[in-house]
Order: structure tokens, then C-alpha cells, then sequence
């Protein structure tokens, strides 16, 4: 090791025992910050694509297992023709969209009162339904 290595004050270690108190060294120092840019440079874009795929992620409604049944608007599956009640969505509806209309929007392609059956039935979704995961998801803050 160079003296020109050590901080200033500090005298070289005759040698690196495991706990010795000594001061690391300029190198080692660099070693450690090149290898902890490395890991935040590998954790950014997991963030990023974490983020993108929870606004494309899709919350069917009803599930699969609800097939065909309708959505009062408590958010409960019921018989077709339930008076009160609505049809399922035709098609599943994104992250992003559940998003924006917990924020005051409605879901696309459906009434104020339609959409709002369809938050409901998502703000009932348990873990095993399909399209918990994602609803999950859109609740983490970030």
C-alpha cells in the first residue's frame, strides 16, 4: 500500500487483520463507491419497470369466476338482472385506469354510477381474485 492511498493522518497498517481499526485506505474507499453505484445503477430501472407494469396490469370485472353475473352497487356480484345492478365490464380495465378514477374520474366506457359499482367491487378484491395483485399494486405509495 502507497502512503499517497491513506487519508491524510493516518499511518499504514502492517497488515489488514480482521478487526484491526484500521483506516481504510483511498483505493478501498473507491472500491466501495464504484460497487455501491453499480447496485443503485441496477435497482433504478427495476423501480422503472415495477412502475410500468403497474399501470398496465388489468383488473377484470367481474373476475373469471364471476363470469356472466352482474355488480350492484355495493360492489356484490349478483344475478343477471338484478334490478340496480350492471353488467360486467367487456373488457378488463388497466392500473392506470383504476388510478385515475379513485381520484374522481370514471372508468372508461361506463356511467358515473356504473363506474362507481365497478370501484367497489375492486375495494373488495382479496388476495386469490384475479386482478388483486394489481389492485394491490396501485395502492403502494411510491
Amino acid at each position: 500500500m502507497d502512503k499517497q492511498d491513506l487519508p491524510a493522518g493516518a499511518s499504514a497498517p502492517d497488515a489488514e487483520a480482521p478487526g484491526s481499526d484500521a483506516v481504510p485506505s483511498r483505493r478501498r474507499m473507491l472500491m466501495l463507491g464504484a460497487a455501491g453505484v453499480s447496485a443503485a445503477m441496477t435497482i433504478r430501472p427495476a423501480f422503472a419497470q415495477t412502475a410500468v407494469s403497474v399501470m398496465n396490469c388489468q383488473i377484470p370485472v367481474p373476475g373469471p369466476t364471476g363470469a356472466g353475473k352482474y355488480v350492484d352497487p355495493a360492489g356484490q356480484l349478483v344475478p343477471p338482472g338484478t334490478k340496480g345492478a350492471f353488467p360486467g365490464s367487456p373488457r378488463p380495465f388497466t392500473g392506470e385506469e383504476v388510478k385515475r378514477a379513485f381520484r374522481g374520474q370514471t372508468l372508461p366506457g361506463t356511467t358515473y354510477n356504473q363506474s362507481q359499482a365497478y370501484l367497489q367491487y375492486i375495494r373488495r378484491l382479496q388476495a386469490g381474485q384475479s386482478g388483486f395483485t394489481c389492485f394491490a399494486s396501485i395502492q403502494m405509495p411510491r
